[in-house]
C-alpha cells in the first residue's frame, strides 16, 4: 500500500509496522487519519515512538476511531478521564493486565473495535514487551476440515473468570461482568477477511459440545494462535504507542520486570457485535 503522509516500516512480514512522521498530539488531516487507519488494517498493529500526549489528545486521537469504549472493571485515570485506564504493574502487584494471549474485552456483547496504549514509565533493564498475533493467519493456516468446522460453530466469552477470579474485583451493584456467545471465526467488518476469535482470558467453552471434547478443541486453537511465525514483538520506550485492532489481533503482555514498575494509559475505541459472512 502506498502512503504519502506517513512512513510505514513494516516490523515482520505478517503483523506490526512502525508509522514515522505524524505528531499524534495534534488533530491529524483527514489524509493522514485515513493513511493511519489504512496501516491498521494491513498490519493489525501499528507503532507510534517520541509522541506528547495529554489525556484529552489521547481521547481525541481515539474518538477519530469512533465511541471510546469504557470497561467493564474500570480502573480509570481519574473521575475527569473515565474513557482512560490505567495500565500499572510495581513491587506491589500480584498479577498484571494482559498475562494471558487475549482480544481486549472480548467478554463484551460488542466487543471493542481497537486499543491505544501509550507508555509513560519502564523498568530501568529493560522487559515488559508486548506480543502481538495474526489472527487472519491463525484461521487460514488450519488445514480445511478444521477451518470447516470451527466456522460452524460458537464460544462464551466470560468476563466473571477474568475480573472476578484472576483479579478478585467485583462488578458494580446490580450487575455483573459481561458474559456473552460470539462466533468461533469472525468476519473482519472492514477487510473482510476472516480471523479466529477465542482466547486464553475469556473464552470458557464451546456451545455444543461436552466438556472434555470443548477443552480439546479450545486447547488446540490457543496453541496454534500462539504459533511464533504468527507474531511480532514490541519493545517499548517511554512516549511509545500502540493500537491494536482487538478484531484481527491478539496481545500478550511479558510480566518479566518484577518489582519494577510500568505505567502507562489506554484508550479503547469501541466495536460492534461479531459476526461470520458465509
Amino acid at each position: 500500500m502506498a502512503y504519502q503522509s506517513i512512513e510505514v516500516r513494516k516490523l515482520t512480514p505478517v503483523i506490526g509496522a512502525e508509522i514515522f512522521g505524524v505528531d499524534l498530539g495534534k488533530p491529524l488531516g483527514n489524509q493522514q487519519f485515513q493513511e493511519v487507519h489504512d496501516a491498521l488494517m494491513e498490519n493489525l498493529v501499528i507503532f507510534f515512538r517520541d509522541q506528547e500526549m495529554t489525556h484529552d489528545q489521547h481521547k481525541e486521537f481515539g474518538r477519530r476511531f469512533g465511541p471510546l469504549h469504557m470497561h467493564p472493571s474500570s480502573n480509570p485515570v481519574s473521575q475527569q478521564h473515565p474513557e482512560i485506564l490505567v495500565i500499572k504493574a510495581d513491587e506491589n502487584s500480584k498479577y498484571v493486565a494482559g498475562e494471558e494471549w487475549h482480544s481486549d474485552v472480548s467478554c463484551d456483547p460488542e466487543p471493542p473495535m481497537g486499543s491505544i496504549l501509550y507508555m509513560k514509565e519502564l523498568p530501568p533493564d529493560g522487559g515488559g514487551n508486548t506480543l502481538f498475533a495474526n489472527m487472519y493467519r491463525a484461521f487460514e493456516t488450519l488445514s480445511p476440515p478444521i477451518q470447516k468446522l470451527c466456522e460452524g460453530l460458537t464460544a462464551i466469552h466470560d468476563g466473571a473468570q477474568v475480573y472476578g477470579g484472576r483479579f478478585g474485583r467485583t462488578p458494580p451493584p446490580g450487575k455483573s461482568f459481561p458474559r456473552n456467545e460470539h462466533p468461533v471465526v469472525r468476519t473482519h467488518p472492514v477487510t473482510g477477511r476472516k480471523a479466529l476469535y477465542v482466547n486464553r482470558n475469556f473464552t470458557t467453552g464451546i456451545v455444543g459440545l461436552r466438556r472434555h471434547e470443548s477443552d480439546a478443541l479450545l486447547e488446540m486453537l490457543y496453541r496454534h494462535c500462539e504459533t511464533p511465525e504468527f507474531q511480532c514483538r514490541f519493545a517499548w520506550q517511554p512516549n511509545s504507542i500502540a493500537f491494536w485492532d482487538n478484531r484481527s489481533a491478539m496481545h500478550h503482555a511479558m510480566w518479566d520486570y518484577f518489582p519494577h514498575k510500568r505505567l502507562g494509559y489506554r484508550v479503547t475505541v469501541a466495536g460492534d457485535k461479531p459476526f461470520l459472512r458465509a
